[in-house]
């Protein structure tokens, strides 16, 4: 099982601890959401337990719930920019997972464009990821 402390420093978790800033627009007990920082599209969110877990099936069944509320939340949130959105989550490198920290994406769609082609994805400016927090409604944090 993949829950216990990571080898290396995960980046998730030290967002989680508060060592590392993200922009948060959501914050419970357990979860954290905050804007990925090289994102597909305008308030592109990542969803994540704050203690490490590797994989949906490492989270203990009685914080699923928990866990899947926050996942809600965050999209009520995006729900502010916009009604079409994807949810996603890679398991594994080969299906894409880049951070190995149990997180869903939930990437707001505008148009009917693919965000997920080929072209590079940009990192986010410090004045963008404000306005987007303040349009999701949540409290920024650095």
């Amino acid at each position: 099982m993949g829950s216990a402390a990571p080898a290396a420093p995960c980046v998730f978790c030290e967002i989680a601890a508060g060592r590392s800033p993200a922009y948060v627009v959501y914050e419970d007990a357990n979860t954290l959401a905050f804007l990925d920082i090289f994102p597909f599209t305008r308030g592109h969110l990542l969803v994540v337990p704050k203690r490490h877990v590797d994989r949906l099936v490492d989270l203990p069944s009685t914080e699923h719930a928990g866990y899947l509320g926050a996942l809600a939340q965050a999209c009520r949130q995006v729900e502010r920019l916009t009604k079409d959105y994807n949810i996603g989550l890679n398991q594994g490198r080969l299906a894409g997972q880049i951070v190995f920290h149990l997180h869903f994406h939930v990437i707001p769609r505008y148009d009917a464009g693919n965000p997920f082609g080929t072209l590079p994805r940009t990192r986010i400016g410090e004045a963008d990821a404000a306005a987007v927090v303040r349009d999701l409604g949540g409290p920024i944090r650095r």
